[in-house]
């Protein structure tokens, strides 16, 4: 079956408000481990996970880190526009150019309370380091699905990055129902976050602490770090019947070609940290491919669309994940670069066939989800066994909850 003819309604599940994490755990690694592997579910905990990895693998991390993107701005009138930053409105080369800024820059938006922004621009004032400062809302244009907002501010000097910070919340997910808190602000990001630009977090990587590193150093694991900036649209429902009439949202990577060699090298099973480093890993390797069919194809062609990995051309080659990602290196020099910044529009859906990742730590994800249909696609209809399992043993769900470790099926 083409992924475009699935039915939406077959990867459904009843998820009671009440087993939603609202809150993380006080300890990162305390959380539940749900381990699946050929078909057997095992529990533990997170602080456990480096026994249950094979010795010379290779972990991968997404290393982004969220940005405080609502913001919430008081009308004269006394009532509330919330602006939600999506991500900029502008021809970009890299993100942290943008978050780097000065004096002003465009953004899409989502915005809570549009209707009662009917004209003119919308203040906030701020102290910052010590200085008080004014940052200025401007509505700008109304697209399909959002709305164009360039935001300005004093004093110039400041970077949008540094303005995010004083003036935005933390953007929890929208199912989890309260207001963020400073304790947010540390627990929903991941410990090596580093790189501006996500508005929700790698969730799979919260779970990981200091003493996990040691541990995975330890056994010889090795690590490497990916950056995918998350957008809101990972929390995009599935409204359309079949999988056909629905647009799956792209996201900006950046990636070293350091990270490839890495990803080249290994013998042993790379390990995906995060539905976000897994999507990275593999649209790395379509990349290749697309440099193996044409060694003078340009940046912008090599950017993996949504039924790429299904349609084009590059479906019914052979290449090895090696023969992709050297020949992806190759490209790179020719071209002069050593990082690859460019949008994957990538979905990973039941029929697709896994070619660098040999398992996910992952975390449980909402029904009818484009998340739940990347699990599907590792493990087949097992997905119900564990979400099945969760349920009955009062695992935690989503953002905030417990977490598995999924060894892809042989395929």
């Amino acid at each position: 079956m083409h992924p475009k003819d699935i039915s939406i309604e077959h990867y459904s599940y009843t998820l009671p408000a009440e087993r939603i994490a609202a809150f993380p755990l006080a300890e990162r690694d305390a959380s539940r481990l749900l381990i699946y592997k050929e078909g057997k579910i095992e529990e533990d905990i997170y602080k456990n996970i480096t026994s249950l990895l094979p010795e010379k693998s290779l972990l991968v991390f997404n290393n982004t880190k969220v940005i405080q993107a609502r913001i919430l701005f008081k009308k004269n009138t006394g009532g509330t526009i919330e602006i939600f930053c999506l991500e900029p409105y502008e021809t970009i080369s890299e993100y942290s150019s943008v978050m780097n800024k000065k004096e002003s820059v465009k953004w899409q938006c989502l915005i809570g309370g549009a209707g009662k922004w009917k004209e003119g621009s919308l203040q906030k004032e701020v102290d910052i380091n010590g200085t008080g400062s004014i940052l200025t809302a401007t509505l700008i244009q109304k697209l399909s699905d959002a709305y164009v907002v360039e935001f300005s501010w004093q004093p110039q000097q400041l970077t949008f990055a540094e303005i995010l910070d004083k003036t935005g919340d933390m953007p929890l997910p929208p199912y989890i129902k309260r207001k963020a808190t400073d304790a947010d602000k540390k627990r929903y990001q991941t410990i090596y976050a580093q790189h501006n630009g996500s508005v929700a977090a790698p969730t799979a990587g919260l779970h990981f602490t200091q003493h996990i590193f040691e541990s995975l150093q330890k056994k010889n694991i090795r690590t490497a770090y990916v950056t995918l900036h998350v957008g809101a649209g990972t929390f995009k429902p599935i409204k359309a019947a079949s999988m056909q009439g629905h647009s799956m949202h792209a996201e900006w990577i950046d990636i070293h070609i350091q990270t490839i060699q890495q990803l080249a090298d290994t013998t042993e099973s790379i390990i995906a940290v995060g539905t976000t480093s897994l999507r990275t890993i593999e649209s790395l390797y379509w990349m290749g491919v697309k440099v193996l069919l044409n060694a003078d194809v340009s940046l912008d062609d090599i950017a993996i669309q949504q039924w790429d990995v299904y349609e084009h051309p590059l479906v019914h080659t052979k290449f090895s994940t090696t023969e992709a990602l050297m020949a992806l290196m190759e490209w790179m020099k020719k071209n002069e670069t050593q990082r690859i910044v460019i949008t994957t529009q990538i979905l990973i859906a039941p029929g697709y066939i896994y070619k660098v990742a040999k398992a996910i730590v992952t975390n449980f994800h909402q029904p009818q989800s484009t998340l739940l249909l990347l699990v599907a696609a590792a493990i087949g209809d097992d997905w119900k066994k564990i979400y099945r399992y969760a349920m009955e043993n009062n695992f935690r769900f989503l953002s905030y909850g417990d977490g598995s470790l999924l060894f892809i099926n042989h395929q």
